[in-house]
């Protein structure tokens, strides 16, 4: 009988060992509710919906899900299936179908199928617009409060992230593009 104790006690550990792997995971799918239930309503409203999903058991699923499924695909493969998104945006002239990865944005004009690209650089902390195969950098981060802009000339413009500093990178773009018109 101690056998058979020490047997399972060891299937156990072994088991747990492989499963936990010194990986805690990002909680995608958990973060994921938490992030939906915030912008439900003001905050009694989410209170309510937060109460009523301990109640139901959500989080407790979700956490479950995360922690035995989606944590351990990440931790072996590098990649969480939920990070992924896909998201249909409406816009004035048409739809777009708008996927979400690691690395930037695929923007698809469902209309006439025509697609670009959004990427972040996370080397150089700029993102991209990627067109065919032609890529243009036209934003870089300096610091928490100034980005680098790609101005109507080509080179950069160290913008200020305030409304001021935005209003003038605005300003600059409307003026270069009413003498263009001319």
């Amino acid at each position: 009988m101690k056998k058979y104790y020490l047997s399972v006690a060891l299937v156990l550990t072994l088991s747990t060992s492989i499963l936990m792997t010194s990986c805690i995971g990002s909680f995608s799918l958990t973060n994921k509710v938490l992030g939906w239930n915030r912008q439900v309503g003001n905050k009694f409203v989410n209170e309510l919906v937060f109460v009523a999903f301990w109640i139901l058991p959500v989080y407790e699923l979700s956490g479950l899900a995360d922690l035995v499924v989606l944590n351990t695909i990440e931790f072996w493969s590098g990649n969480n299936p939920i990070e992924a998104s896909t998201k249909v945006v409406d816009g004035k002239e048409a739809q777009y179908l708008v996927q979400c990865d690691k690395t930037g944005y695929t923007i698809t004009n469902m209309p006439d199928k025509s697609t670009f690209r959004f990427d972040f650089d996370e080397t150089e902390n700029s993102w991209s617009f990627n067109n065919n195969g032609e890529k243009i950098k036209f934003m870089e981060y300096v610091d928490d409060t100034h980005v680098k802009m790609i101005s109507p000339n080509g080179e950069f413009k160290t913008v200020e992230l305030s409304e001021n500093g935005v209003y003038a990178y605005e300003k600059m773009m409307k003026d270069y593009c009413q003498m263009a018109q001319k």
